[in-house]
């Protein structure tokens, strides 16, 4: 029997956390194999690393779970033919579609998302209603074979949901324990809603930039999927 495949799915601008939260915890998952692959196997510079030696994600011959990464990137691999072709193509063969962050909008780019609830970084969520998903502010929503992770480190969450998907409560609870995956974060500021007014607007501003490109990169993109 063949191992359980999952793929991460890189691209330029990809948020590293995005998939190396997530990587940490699935490449744990029993009987399985871990492979992130891009196009062409070309590196992958996110945020100062560079991410080498991957896999040619054209030759990638299936995947079980398919994992997208988010990132500033997001924008421009929504309108890369080439690379959603990929996405499509993997993403129709595996048991799980799933995403960290904005890879939800590279999800809903690829067709995955119509009717479907899923989550995002919560600056960029309303960009999945074109594709006709069902925005979830949950810091993992699943429905069905469709799990998506909000912002960036939600995706450790959705990845303990998901290994507890493969392996079962009790293997995903020892492997929690052992990565120790207990977190306090010294300041409560990492939803809008509990931010103080000031750096929510700062944050705001700091985004406001590449909003209407990505706004209309998704609205492209929802017309071609």
């Amino acid at each position: 029997m063949s191992k359980l495949k999952i793929l991460f799915v890189l691209y330029p601008g990809v948020t590293h956390l995005d998939f190396t939260g997530p990587h940490q915890v699935l490449s744990r998952a029993p009987d399985s194999e871990t492979v992130v692959a891009s196009m062409g196997g070309q590196d992958i510079e996110a945020e100062g690393l560079t991410f080498t030696n991957l896999a040619d994600l054209s030759k990638v011959d299936r995947c079980d779970v398919i994992c997208v990464p988010g990132g500033f990137g997001t924008t421009a691999a929504m309108l890369d033919e080439a690379f959603m072709a990929e996405v499509r193509r993997l993403g129709a063969g595996a048991t799980y579609q799933t995403s960290v962050c904005t890879g939800s909008l590279i999800l809903a780019a690829a067709g995955f998302l119509k009717g479907k609830k899923a989550a995002c970084h919560w600056a960029w969520r309303l960009m999945l209603e074109p594709f006709g998903a069902i925005v979830s502010d949950e810091r993992v929503a699943r429905d069905g074979n469709v799990i998506t992770g909000g912002g960036v480190t939600a995706g450790i969450d959705f990845a303990f949901v998901m290994l507890e998907e493969l392996a079962g409560r009790d293997y995903a609870e020892a492997v929690q324990l052992g990565l120790e995956y207990a977190p306090a974060p010294p300041f409560n500021s990492g939803r809008p809603e509990l931010a103080r007014p000031e750096v929510l607007a700062q944050v705001k501003a700091r985004m406001a930039a590449s909003a209407d490109s990505r706004a209309e990169a998704a609205m492209l993109a929802a017309e071609r999927a």
